[in-house]
């Protein structure tokens, strides 16, 4: 068979959030991660940039019969773009991989103050940790961009359609982390 894949960096990340269950680890080489605005300016939301250093931890998964219309709908605001060639996964050469990318990105006037929903990053960062380990909510932070906006704390009211709750520990390292990059989240605008 050969279905399509695609890689995930962010939500897709967490099983949790979806029912594509052949998750494995895999990286892309030339990409950083980066936080945009889509043109709506509400949020921030993770995308990826092309960047000549390292590489990008996620998943791969397979999308069956290349059905795409789930994905591209819970995708919306992003398109896809194939990765084929940049994808490292142990044991697996899919023919093609597709990511996805924020599509329209918000007037530079809106970026800056588009803020992080916590609800967001601990769904993210919850799924680096069940894949890579302590080492993967780490290299998520490294290998991000764009740090300097609001993180919005939304646990109480999320806002993020697919939340998680989160285990203590899972809390703690989330908090930790944002004390290590100087972020404390605020809980208005």
């Amino acid at each position: 068979m050969n279905d399509p894949y695609f890689f995930g960096y962010g939500s897709l990340v967490n099983l949790s959030t979806h029912s594509y269950s052949n998750l494995r680890a895999a990286e892309i080489v030339g990409w950083r991660r980066v936080w945009k605005t889509t043109s709506n300016g509400k949020s921030a939301l993770l995308s990826i940039r092309p960047s000549f250093k390292g590489s990008l931890l996620g998943v791969v998964a397979r999308v069956p019969k290349g059905d795409w219309r789930a994905l591209d709908e819970r995708e919306t605001g992003y398109h896809r773009q194939d990765v084929t060639d940049v994808l490292y996964c142990n044991g697996l050469k899919p023919q093609t991989c597709s990511v996805y990318i924020v599509s329209k990105p918000a007037d530079p006037k809106v970026e800056v103050n588009s803020p992080i929903l916590l609800t967001y990053l601990d769904v993210v960062l919850q799924g680096f940790l069940r894949v890579y380990g302590e080492h993967g909510p780490k290299e998520f932070f490294a290998m991000t961009d764009s740090w300097d906006r609001p993180v919005l704390d939304d646990r109480a009211d999320p806002r993020y359609p697919r939340h998680q709750a989160l285990s203590e520990d899972e809390t703690a390292m989330v908090s930790d982390l944002l004390k290590e990059y100087s972020l404390y989240p605020v809980k208005s605008l």
